[in-house]
């Protein structure tokens, strides 16, 4: 019997994801061919079904549509479009809310997701792969002493749902995987685990979390020069803590000598 469940699994490993690319792109296509109307459809113009003509409406619509935005007419008729679905009352909150996600995940100069990071989640001690999203700003920025940054820690296997957090700096660290490599990672559920890049230290990890939100980092690092035995002494009797930049520095008393 074993080596009839090891020929069954092995089946598994090759039909299930052809079964599921199928069932997606059956999905894919399906959803686009709904979105034409009845007399646009192949039935109605020439009589005869033809496979995949909706499809290729949609894509050959979207092809044009971007064409005529990208020339100035274009761009005038559609802020024009624009302002007037936004004097919509009901329109204008659905249509503003819709644009600017899909202008953040879509437009190719996006940052949606700007880097792989580490973080607890959801208590200390357990960790989980989120996406740094940006910085907090406005009112909320105005309520946060320190440095902060905005993460996104998607579910398994299901990404597209998770949660939003607003963490300090020093509290995530960066990876040096890609965002798809991220995404892999966690959809599988840890099964399929990104190449091992290089560790990154503290200064650079802080420096690759800011340089994602575009922001240049320059961190200097005095060099005192000490002798031997002050320096010794002076390691062994001061503890160190991480600073917000990720610098190691002595942590002094505060209290006055008498």
């Amino acid at each position: 019997m074993r080596f009839l469940k090891k020929y069954f699994i092995t089946g598994l490993l090759i039909w299930v994801p052809v079964v599921i690319t199928i069932w997606v792109l059956g999905l894919v296509v399906n959803t686009l061919e709904s979105v034409v109307p009845a007399f646009l459809s192949p039935q109605a113009l020439f009589g005869f079904e033809i496979p995949g003509f909706r499809v290729a409406l949609v894509l050959a619509v979207l092809l044009a549509t971007g064409m005529f935005a990208a020339n100035f007419l274009g761009r005038g008729i559609l802020k024009y479009s624009e302002k007037v679905l936004g004097r919509i009352p009901l329109v204008r909150s659905i249509y503003q809310s819709v644009k600017q996600v899909s202008d953040t995940l879509l437009a190719p100069n996006g940052q949606a997701f700007r880097q792989a990071v580490l973080v607890q989640y959801p208590r200390a001690g357990c960790y989980t792969v989120a996406l740094l999203t940006g910085a907090p700003s406005g009112e909320v920025a105005e309520h946060l002493q320190s440095d902060y940054v905005s993460v996104y820690v998607p579910t398994t296997p299901n990404p597209t749902s998770g949660f939003f957090l607003i963490m300090s700096r020093s509290e995530v660290v960066p990876l040096n995987m890609s965002v798809d490599s991220a995404l892999k990672y966690i959809v599988s559920m840890g099964v399929v685990a990104p190449a091992a890049g290089p560790i990154l230290n503290a200064a650079d990890a802080s420096a690759q979390v800011v340089g994602a939100q575009g922001v240049g980092v320059q961190v200097a690092v005095a060099q005192v020069q000490l002798s031997a035995v002050d320096a010794g002494s002076h390691a062994a009797s001061t503890p160190t803590t991480l600073s917000s930049e990720g610098v190691k520095a002595p942590v002094t008393s505060s209290r006055s000598s008498d």
